[in-house]
């Protein structure tokens, strides 16, 4: 049913809008990137030549969250410059920006979340279709969904709080929305096909809501999430931190940690390095430099010994510019769900954020930068899910291939004395996911079809 907007609403989505509009010209701003080496960076001595490059001088861009943290600290310890590279890192407004600056050549390499560089390719949703390649993992887990206070007036808690029982959730959230208005249904995540969408609809359908009926969902850039939660523009998100941390009581008050999204899929790949397939054709040597340059920043990231200096560093103005007390969570692992009846909700875990070593995996050799092929494809089973994509692509494994460069890493990290898994697919086990369902890739489809909320899903019609 259609409901006339208010006056009020309109204002607020103006509002909303002309601050998107506003922090994305402030955030390519020249002056809010880093500008000069550090001493320590200037005190290494570089063990590739810059002259052996084809292609030294480089613009990286990085997206102002707390996985901006491998890149950070690649520039302030002198990694990029040890491995001959002379890098400008660029900061981007949006996980769109980070994309489209690769596929336009405006930027050399940029994180993108996961989801992107597939989607690119089989041109999801629509978009001409575009050789986006993953030359890593940026990191693991580091991201969470918020609640506003109107849902936790409504009675309902963080995800942990019901102990697996989806069914009273769903109660709870249904009971809010049979009396609150159309426009209490709007969450946000920071780009459509990508794995933030996933999730948000991945949680809904596994509580037995239709998230293409029940809900409008937007775009939003990470900063932004909060002011426009403030204003009542978005009622839930889902981000990286530090912007979870941010919103709840004792910081800015608007809202409260729902659920982190290991709870949803532990294991999962979050951010990933990426390029475009002609830069690794044109510069091999360039390319190797900078996977390596970020592979150890993400050892020394990954390092718990580092982490209080790592959220220091992403404070910066140039990188973040959030208060030490957002970043700290996500990074060191103390994690505050927070909620409005002064209650701790503290959960300290060192899998909060995942840059390297992984401390529950039984499969030798594993580590967070190396890149599953499987995952991609359950990327994909969810972008056919969702009718992103037609139906899950018949040359799935070809694309699996060609966009994650799995083969590439497993050459680069043996040059760095790192061994990886001798395989490139393996099972998600059951109680890796939030409903339940393992994800075996030797099925795909099989996979997709045992969800009966989806995109064109077939519909039972009773006659009296």
């Amino acid at each position: 049913m259609y409901t006339p907007r208010t006056r009020r609403a309109f204002l607020k989505g103006m509002t909303a809008t002309a601050s998107a509009i506003a922090f994305s010209a402030c955030a390519q701003e020249q002056g809010r990137n880093p500008t000069g080496l550090s001493e320590t960076a200037l005190a290494v001595e570089p063990i590739i030549n810059p002259a052996s490059l084809e292609k030294p001088n480089l613009t990286v861009g990085f997206v102002p969250v707390n996985d901006c943290a491998p890149f950070a600290i690649a520039w302030e310890k002198g990694f990029f410059r040890k491995y001959g590279l002379n890098v400008t890192l660029s900061r981007e407004a949006s996980w769109a920006n980070s994309r489209d600056g690769i596929i336009f050549g405006r930027l050399d390499a940029s994180p993108v979340v996961s989801g992107a560089v597939t989607n690119a390719r089989t041109g999801a949703e629509g978009a001409r279709p575009f050789p986006l390649c993953a030359a890593m993992t940026i990191h693991r887990h580091g991201n969470a969904i918020t609640f506003n206070r109107k849902l936790w007036e409504a009675g309902i808690r963080p995800l942990s709080s019901y102990s697996g029982d989806l069914d009273k959730f769903a109660k709870d959230l249904r009971s809010y929305w049979q009396t609150a208005p159309m426009e209490d249904r709007v969450w946000a995540t920071v780009l459509s096909s990508s794995i933030y969408e996933y999730f948000i609809r991945y949680l809904l359908s596994a509580a037995g809501i239709n998230p293409l009926e029940e809900l409008r969902s937007i775009i939003t850039p990470p900063p932004q999430m909060v002011s426009n939660m403030r204003i009542e523009a978005i009622q839930a998100y889902m981000v990286a931190e530090p912007w979870n941390t941010r919103a709840i009581a004792g910081n800015e008050g608007v809202g409260f940690t729902f659920a982190q999204g290991r709870e949803i899929w532990h294991g999962h790949p979050d951010r990933l390095l990426a390029v475009r397939e002609s830069f690794i054709q044109d510069y091999p040597k360039t390319y190797r430099s900078l996977v390596k340059a970020m592979i150890e920043a993400c050892q020394y990231c990954g390092n718990l010994a580092n982490r209080e200096e790592v959220a220091t560093i992403i404070s910066q103005r140039s990188f973040t510019g959030a208060s030490i007390k957002y970043t700290r969570p996500g990074i060191v692992g103390n994690f505050n769900y927070g909620g409005f009846d002064n209650q701790p909700r503290l959960v300290n875990s060192p899998e909060t954020t995942l840059f390297f070593d992984l401390p529950t995996s039984a499969i030798p050799h594993d580590h967070s930068t190396f890149l599953w092929q499987s995952q991609c494809l359950w990327l994909m089973t969810q972008a056919a899910r969702w009718g992103q994509i037609a139906e899950f692509p018949k040359n799935a494994d070809e694309i699996a291939r060609q966009a994650w460069r799995t083969d590439l890493y497993r050459e680069i990290a043996a040059e760095m004395g790192i061994q990886c898994p001798a395989e490139d697919y393996k099972i998600e086990p059951s109680n890796a996911f939030i409903d339940g369902k393992s994800f075996n890739p030797s099925d795909p489809v099989g996979y997709l079809q045992r969800f009966e909320i989806r995109a064109n899903a077939p519909q039972s019609f009773f006659f009296a």
